[in-house]
Order: structure tokens, then C-alpha cells, then sequence
């Protein structure tokens, strides 16, 4: 018997913390659309006219040394800006150095506006 009102006590007692408490609280919601990249694809747009004389010929190779130009439209946006950063900053040597002196140009915006227009075009 004495058992049964200790455990009555305490379930007794458990409820009553478990009452007590407060529900959690929701998660906030965000009404803001989410930006998925800071670039302006309109203004990338805008910038590409140089890009598209290698790059928006289809099966273009470059005449000498002969190599073939890959297609960026609709390349991953992260991928573009990490490319065309390596470009500006040396780190990424093309068998030509038309994409360094073109990269060199373009500021941080630049390059994000760029990736977001080209990121933005459908395959």
C-alpha cells in the first residue's frame, strides 16, 4: 500500500511539472523572400556581351592553342564566382591569358552579377 501512494505521489507529481511548463515556442517565420545569391541578374546580363565571343558559340575552340571553350550558361552560380575569382587573382591559369585580363576588369559585384545572370539562363 505504502508503495502504491509513493508511486501515486510521484506520477502525481511528474504531471503536475509537465503541466507547469511552458509549450514551446514556435519558430520564427520570415515573409522575406529568400536571396539565393547576391548578384543582379539583370545587371549580369548586361556584362556578358564580352563573354559570349568564346563562350556562346556553340562547339567554339579557341584557334591557338587549340582547346575547346566551355559553355557557362547556366553553370552553377557558386562555381562561376569561384571560377572567375581564381581567374582575377591568378590562381587558375587558362592556356590563354584572355581570362585572367578579362577577370581582372570585374569587381566583387561584377563577378556576382555576372554568375547570377548566367546561373539564371536554362540549359
Amino acid at each position: 500500500m505504502l508503495r502504491s501512494l509513493l508511486l501515486a505521489s510521484f506520477l502525481v507529481g511528474i504531471a503536475s511539472v509537465a503541466i507547469a511548463a511552458p509549450a514551446p515556442a514556435p519558430a520564427p517565420t520570415s515573409t522575406a523572400p529568400v536571396n539565393k545569391h547576391p548578384g543582379d541578374a539583370a545587371a549580369g546580363r548586361l556584362m556578358v556581351f564580352t563573354c559570349h565571343g568564346c563562350h556562346g558559340i556553340p562547339g567554339y575552340r579557341n584557334a591557338y592553342p587549340n582547346y575547346p571553350v566551355p559553355k557557362i550558361a547556366g553553370q552553377h552560380y557558386d562555381y562561376l564566382v569561384a571560377a572567375l575569382n581564381e581567374y582575377r587573382d591568378g590562381q587558375r591559369t587558362p592556356p590563354t591569358m584572355t581570362m585572367n585580363i578579362q577577370a581582372k576588369s570585374l569587381s566583387e559585384q561584377d563577378i556576382r552579377n555576372i554568375a547570377a545572370y548566367l546561373s539564371s539562363i536554362r540549359k
